[in-house]
C-alpha cells in the first residue's frame, strides 16, 4: 500500500530510526552521568518530537515548532519535579558547570537540562527534516552533533562510547535504506554489511591518534579561585576540642584503624594555616594521587554524630565517595567537602587507596619543586627555624632522612601538653621552640612543616583524627581524638605523612597508626646507616512529497560519511588552537589578558598541563633566543600574580607582543612535520 507515491511504512519507520539515533547520540553522555538518571533526560526528548512530526507533517512547519517548544518546556517538569523558574539560567550555566565538574557528575536537573535540550533540539530538527524533505541521511546529522558534544564533555569519564558509534553507523545505514526507493528486502541485506562496518570501527577506533590523546575541554576551563571553607579553621579547633575530649563526633566502620583526615592546609601567612584547595563538584569519583605503586584498598562507612562544619573525614587517599549529594573534592589533596553541613545520622561511604611504598621507594624519594609549598613568611623567625632545622638534620644528606630526623627532633625535645596555649602564629611558634617546649599537635605539626620548608622540603599541615575507640569493627571518634600532622611531597611518591607530636606519656606513647609510621622511619634510618639497600633502578619508559530522490548506493555513502568526519576533525584541529589563542587575547581585564598570554606561551612551549612550574623554571629551560622574550613576559606575569597594584592595558599589550615573539621562535625551531602532528593531536 502506498500513500502520496511512497510506501506507508517508510515515514513511521524513518521516524523510529531518527528517534533511535538521536537517543543513542544523547546516551553518549553516559560517561558524564552514569546510571539510569540519564534516561528521563534522553528518552522523552528523543521520542516526543518524532510523534509530533508524525502528527503534523501535513501542517505548517511553524505549528510543529511551537508544539515542540511547549512540550519541550513541559518535559522539564518531571526532570525538576516541578516548575523551574530558573530554567533558562540553569541552561546558560550548565555547560560551564559540567566543564568544572569531576566526572561522574551529580545527576542534578541544573546539569541534566543541557542533555535534555540538546537531544530535544536534535530530535526536532531530525524528525522535521525527515518528514519535510527527500534527503536520505541528513535527518541523522543533528544526532551526530549531540554525540560529538557528548564525546567532548565525557573525555574524563569511565566507559567507552565506541559501541554507540557503531550503533549510529548501523542506524544511519538503516535510515539510508529506508529512504531509498527500493524493496524492503534491501534493508535486510544491507544491515549486515553495516554491522560488519561497525565492527571494523570498534576495532579501529582505539587506534586513531585522537583516541590516545583526546582533546579535553576541561584543560581550558577556568576553575573557581581558592576559597576559605569554614569561618573557623579545623586547626584552630584542636586545642578547644582537647579540653572537652568526650564529645561524640562520628563513627567509622572499617576493616583496620587509620587516621581519618579532615582538612588539608597548604598556605601559611605567618599567622595561620589556610587551604588553597580548588574544590570541584563530583558525582563520587576522586582523581588519583601521584602514587601508582602498591596500595591497600580500605572501605569506610562514616556516620556523623556531632562533627561541625562541611569538611568530610575519610582515610587518605579517597578514590570514590558514595552517598553525598553536592559532593565537592579538591583534586590536588583529595579533601572532601559537602554542599551543606551534614545533619546528625548522616552516613556515607568512602573507598580509599592507602599507599604502601617499599623501603627502596622511600630511600630514593626526592622532593618536588614547588615554590608555593616551600614559601616562608617574611620575618626574623625564619633564621631561627632554619638554624634549628639544620642542627636537627646535620649529616642527613638525603631528603627522606632529613624529614625523619626532623620528626624525631621534635618528638624528643618538646612535650605534648593539652593545656598549652593555642595558636600557630610565627611569634607563638617561636615562643614554643625557645621557651615553653610544650604544645599540642597544632604547634608540633606547624613547626615541623615550617622547619621542613627552610630545608627546601615542600610541606603542608593536615588536620584529622586518630582511629578512635574500637568496638566490633566500629571506631567511635570523639573530640579528644583530634590531631594534626605534617606531610611532605616527594616525586612519584606524592604526599608522605610525618608525626612530630610525641605521645602523652612520651615519644613512644602513640596509637597504632603513628607507632607503625615511627617504626617505619626507624627502619629506614637503619637502612641508611647500614648502606645495604640497593638504589632502585630508574623507571623504564593513554516541502514537497514523500518520495526520496535517488542517491548513491550504500557502499558509496559510508566512505563519504567517514571522509566527512575526517574533514570535520581536521578543520577542528586547525581552528581550535587559533580560537583558544584569540579568546585569551581578547578576554576582559588586563590582568586576565596577561595571564592568558603566559598560559598561551606555556602551551606553545609544550608545557601544557605543567602549570605548577614557576616562571623562573620555565625561563631556565629555554635557550637565549626564546628567553629574550620569555624573561620580560615572565616578569609581567609575576607582577600580575603578586603585585597589589592594578595592571595597565599597555602591560597586557606588551605581554602579548612577547608571547607572539616566543611563538615565532618556537615555530622556527620546530620542523613542519612535528608542528602538524601536534596540531592534529589538538595539543
Amino acid at each position: 500500500m502506498k500513500r502520496d507515491g511512497g510506501p506507508v511504512w517508510r515515514r513511521p519507520a524513518g521516524l523510529v530510526v531518527v528517534a533511535a539515533v538521536t537517543g543513542v547520540g544523547g546516551w553518549g553522555f553516559h560517561r558524564v552521568f552514569p546510571g539510569t538518571e540519564l534516561l528521563p533526560a534522553v528518552v522523552p526528548a528523543a521520542t516526543v518530537p518524532a510523534v509530533v512530526a508524525a502528527l503534523t507533517w501535513r501542517r505548517p512547519l511553524w505549528l510543529a515548532l511551537v508544539v515542540n517548544l511547549v512540550l519541550g518546556f513541559a518535559g522539564t517538569v518531571p526532570l525538576y519535579k516541578g516548575v523551574a523558574p530558573g530554567l533558562l539560567g540553569d541552561l546558560a550555566d550548565s555547560w560551564r558547570a559540567l566543564l568544572t565538574t569531576l566526572l561522574p557528575a551529580q545527576p542534578e536537573p541544573r546539569l541534566l537540562i543541557l542533555v535534555h535540550t540538546l537531544v530535544w533540539a536534535a530530535a526536532v530538527v531530525g524528525a522535521e527534516t525527515l518528514t519535510r524533505t527527500r534527503t536520505r541521511v541528513a535527518a541523522a546529522v543533528p544526532a551526530l552533533v549531540v554525540y560529538g558534544v557528548a564525546l567532548l564533555f565525557g573525555v574524563d569519564g569511565e566507559g567507552s562510547n565506541l559501541p554507540l558509534a557503531a550503533a549510529i553507523v548501523v542506524l544511519m545505514a538503516a535510515l539510508a535504506l529506508i529512504r531509498d526507493d527500493r524493496p524492503p528486502l534491501w534493508l535486510l541485506a544491507g544491515l549486515p554489511a553495516a554491522a560488519a562496518l561497525a565492527a571494523v570501527a570498534l576495532v579501529a577506533g582505539p587506534l586513531l591518534p585522537i583516541a590516545a590523546e583526546p582533546y579535553n575541554p576541561r584543560d581550558d576551563a577556568e576553575l573557581p579561585p581558592p576559597v576559605r571553607v569554614d569561618s573557623v579553621s579545623p586547626l584552630d579547633r584542636v586545642s578547644a576540642w582537647l579540653q572537652i575530649p568526650d564529645r561524640d563526633l562520628f563513627t567509622v566502620k572499617a576493616a583496620k584503624p587509620l587516621n581519618w583526615r579532615l582538612a588539608v592546609l597548604d598556605r601559611y601567612d605567618g599567622v595561620r594555616w589556610t587551604s588553597g584547595a580548588r574544590f570541584q563538584p563530583t558525582g563520587g569519583r576522586v582523581p588519583a594521587g601521584d602514587w601508582t605503586g602498591k596500595a591497600q584498598t580500605v572501605r569506610q562507612t562514616i556516620t556523623f554524630s556531632g562533627l561541625p562544619g562541611t569538611w568530610l573525614p575519610g582515610a587518605e587517599r579517597p578514590v570514590e565517595v558514595e552517598g553525598v549529594r553536592g559532593l565537592a573534592v579538591d583534586p590536588g589533596s583529595g579533601a572532601l567537602l559537602a554542599a551543606s553541613r551534614p545533619a546528625k545520622g548522616f552516613t556515607y561511604e568512602v573507598t580509599s587507596r592507602v599507599a604502601e611504598p617499599s623501603k627502596a621507594d622511600l630511600l630514593a624519594a626526592t622532593p618536588v619543586g614547588d615554590a608555593a609549598l616551600t614559601a616562608f613568611p617574611a620575618g626574623p623567625q625564619e633564621a631561627l627555624f632554619r638554624k634549628l632545622a639544620q642542627q636537627a638534620t646535620k649529616g642527613a644528606d638525603v631528603p627522606i632522612k632529613q624529614a625523619y630526623r626532623l620528626q624525631n627532633y621534635l618528638r624528643t625535645n618538646a612535650t605534648y601538653d593539652v593545656t598549652a596555649p593555642p595558636g600557630h602564629s610565627l611569634k607563638g611558634l617561636e615562643f614554643f621552640l625557645e621557651t615553653t617546649h610544650r604544645g599540642t599537635s597544632e604547634q608540633f605539626a606547624s613547626t615541623f612543616a615550617l622547619m621542613a620548608r627552610t630545608l627546601g622540603l615542600p610541606s603542608r599541615v593536615v588536620v584529622g583524627f586518630r582511629p578512635g575507640q574500637a568496638s566490633d569493627g566500629v571506631y567511635h571518634v570523639k573530640s579528644g581524638h583530634i590531631m594534626a600532622w605534617a606531610e611532605i611531597k616527594f616525586d612519584r611518591l606524592g604526599w608522605r605523612p610525618f608525626y612530630p607530636t610525641p605521645g602523652r606519656g612520651g615519644a613512644k606513647d602513640d596509637h597504632d597508626v603513628v607507632s607503625s609510621a615511627i617504626k617505619e622511619s626507624e627502619e629506614v634510618e637503619g637502612e641508611f646507616t647500614q648502606g645495604t639497600v640497593n638504589k632502585p633502578k630508574a623507571d623504564q619508559k593513554p516541502t514537497a512529497g514523500d518520495k526520496p530522490s535517488a542517491g548513491p548506493p550504500l557502499w558509496a555513502i559510508v566512505p563519504a560519511v567517514g571522509a566527512g568526519i575526517l574533514v570535520v576533525y581536521a578543520g577542528a584541529a586547525m581552528v581550535l588552537p587559533w580560537w583558544r589563542r584569540r579568546a585569551r587575547r581578547r578576554v576582559a581585564g588586563a590582568e586576565r589578558r596577561v595571564l592568558g598570554a603566559w598560559w598561551q606561551t606555556c602551551d606553545d612551549l609544550g608545557l601544557k598541563g605543567e602549570r605548577a612550574l614557576t616562571a623562573e623554571d620555565v625561563v631556565a629551560r629555554h635557550p637565549a633566543d626564546i628567553s629574550a622574550h620569555l624573561r620580560p613576559l615572565a616578569d609581567i606575569s609575576n607582577f600580575v600574580r603578586y603585585a597589589p597594584d592594578a595592571v595597565a592595558h599597555e602591560a597586557a599589550d606588551a605581554a602579548w607582543r612577547h608571547s607572539d615573539a616566543v611563538r615565532r621562535a618556537v615555530r622556527a625551531r620546530t620542523p613542519l612535520k612535528t608542528r602538524l602532528r601536534k596540531r592534529l593531536l589538538l595539543r
